[in-house]
């Protein structure tokens, strides 16, 4: 009887035991807030530069090209997407950007091998592929946030067109406009930006337009 009794006992603690360590392990998150997974490899392709040029650019000009107000003889000619294309069109531009601009973050050449921009001469106008990556490696949290004003600008846009709102598109160009530009102060011709402090003060400088 005793002897039944302990191993009953025994079978029982040992059901605790192993229920014990089984809930001990943690749920594992859902996909949702799982830290990212890449699929693959990620290789970069072509220059920053190149990216700029091919992909980032044209992306933008579908949103800078979407509104527009053009003075003509004939008067003032206001353009604004009207169509399912031109809406269509303007979410392409919007999600390539949103989308594009994280490829930034893939170290790569800033130009292509031998392009050293426009940096020779004691005053050159533009920084030399070797001096923006030693920019980036100085700082490369302003790089990051650099990049991600511009995905901010790209998301908004693309809810921009999920509403249709024509009026907040001159907006969004506007925010594209000067994200794009005090990019280009930090890492392309910075010797604009001590310029126009002079003129503007210490805050982002206002945009000279595309």
């Amino acid at each position: 009887m005793h002897r039944a009794f302990w191993l009953l006992s025994c079978a029982g603690l040992f059901a605790l035991g192993v229920l014990a360590c089984s809930s001990s392990k943690p749920t594992p998150p859902p996909p949702a807030v799982r830290a990212a997974h890449l699929w693959g490899e990620l290789k970069p392709v072509v220059s920053v530069k190149e990216l700029m040029r091919d992909m980032i650019d044209p992306a933008s000009d579908n949103i800078f090209n979407s509104v527009s107000t053009t003075v003509t003889r004939q008067g003032i000619v206001e353009k604004a997407p009207k169509t399912d294309a031109d809406w269509e069109k303007l979410r392409i531009g919007a999600v390539t950007l949103a989308e594009g601009v994280s490829l930034l973050k893939i170290p790569r050449l800033f130009a292509p091998e031998g392009d050293l921009n426009n940096s020779r001469g004691p005053n050159a106008p533009e920084l030399s592929p070797a001096q923006i990556a030693a920019k980036l490696e100085a700082d490369p949290v302003l790089w990051n946030a650099r990049i991600e004003t511009l995905r901010n600008v790209g998301v908004e846009v693309i809810e921009i067109v999920k509403r249709k709102d024509v009026s907040e598109l001159w907006d969004a160009s506007s925010n594209l406009d000067q994200a794009c530009e005090n990019c280009h102060l930090d890492y392309w011709y910075p010797g604009e930006r001590a310029l126009l402090r002079k003129l503007f003060g210490p805050h982002d400088a206002p945009s000279r337009g595309r």
